[in-house]
């Protein structure tokens, strides 16, 4: 790994003082644009990170974390930010949220090189993230919530989102489903790559091929596509008797969809999401889904945050939490049928149910 540039060197490079780089990163008003512009651009070329331990030593503790989010139409999002909020209001810690969606993390970037914030959140991350691109030292304080990124050094926490695709697989086989469908998206983001593979897998373990007619794939995850792309799976000569979809939305949009052929869910075909946003226990839709569980993967989050904050050299983790697949009436609130019925699955009667999380497995990254 190269040596962390200081900001001694930005200075030389730039031509200017060391305490002119210092004016820069704080945002301070007084320099001039020019000389502003020349700074910033050697701090992107070197890729200058502030040395966290450096930073407290001063003092200069914000008590501030930054959370970037993205498609904040999407109610999981809003579900984190609250999470987040509530947790770190406990600790005595403010949040400042950029959306990703509307631009780029580049804001996020700013404010954690110029100290405006004493870490980072990333609740959204792929590996085309600019954020991880231009912070990407192991002593960054950085931790990744939801997705996961395999080439980043930061602290990462997920929930096994190939496991939750493979229990919806094996859940769909046991009951009796043959003419199994997927709708799926965008493989960028680790959560959705790791549930269509372990969808996938499960399938493929039980002798049953996702035919291709049988899959469809959406580029924006929201209740049209979703519709639309249900609208073609039932109108198929032999349509699929169940639905498999990578979120929520996606199926409430199926959902509907197969009302507008005249279909009925469950009587006609059964359809599964992912997530357990708010609207998926709602009398409307009812959805048999897989929740993740987020209280406890956001607390297991700001932990790892935290330590780096206080100890940056430390290793990196990487904490992946099991899921629980709720029966809801999308599935004809069918139970699980068979050995090992009753893990990881929760019959739901109102969208609620008791969330029984555990650390299933610890490691530190390479």
């Amino acid at each position: 790994m190269n040596r962390a540039v200081t900001s001694h060197e930005v200075a030389r490079l730039a031509g200017v003082s060391q305490a002119t780089v210092s004016r820069v990163l704080r945002d301070d008003a007084r320099v001039r644009p020019a000389t502003r512009e020349k700074v910033l651009r050697v701090l992107a070329e070197t890729k200058y990170e502030p040395n966290a331990a450096a930073r407290a030593i001063r003092g200069r503790s914000t008590g501030s974390i930054g959370v970037v989010v993205a498609r904040l139409s999407y109610q999981l999002y809003p579900a984190m930010l609250e999470a987040i909020g509530a947790q770190l209001a406990q600790l005595e810690r403010r949040m400042i949220v950029w959306d990703a969606g509307q631009g780029d993390d580049e804001p996020a970037v700013r404010a954690l090189r110029q100290g405006i914030v004493d870490g980072v959140i990333l609740t959204a991350a792929t590996s085309e993230s600019r954020f991880l691109r231009e912070v990407n030292s192991p002593e960054a304080p950085v931790v990744l919530i939801n997705r996961t990124v395999d080439t980043s050094p930061a602290d990462q926490v997920s929930s096994d989102n190939s496991f939750g695709g493979e229990r919806v697989s094996e859940y769909l086989v046991r009951c009796g489903r043959r003419r199994i469908a997927l709708i799926g998206g965008v493989p960028r983001a680790s959560t959705i790559r790791d549930r269509e593979s372990g969808f996938r897998a499960g399938l493929a373990r039980a002798g049953i091929a996702l035919l291709p007619q049988y899959y469809r794939h959406s580029e924006t995850f929201s209740h049209a596509s979703g519709r639309e792309a249900a609208i073609r799976l039932l109108e198929l000569g032999s349509p699929p008797d169940s639905v498999f979809c990578v979120n929520d939305v996606l199926a409430a949009g199926a959902i509907d969809g197969a009302r507008h052929l005249g279909l009925k869910v469950p009587d006609d075909v059964w359809i599964v999401g992912y997530d357990d946003i708010e609207m998926a226990s709602w009398d409307a839709y009812d959805l048999t889904t897989v929740r993740q569980p987020m209280d406890e993967m956001i607390a297991c989050g700001i932990e790892l945050l935290l330590g780096r904050i206080a100890e940056p050299g430390r290793a990196a983790e990487r904490r992946c939490f099991p899921n629980d697949l709720v029966i809801r009436g999308s599935t004809g609130r069918h139970p699980f049928p068979g050995p090992g019925s009753g893990r990881r699955a929760i019959a739901a009667a109102s969208g609620t149910g008791t969330r029984r999380t555990r650390n299933d497995h610890t490691k530190a990254s390479q």
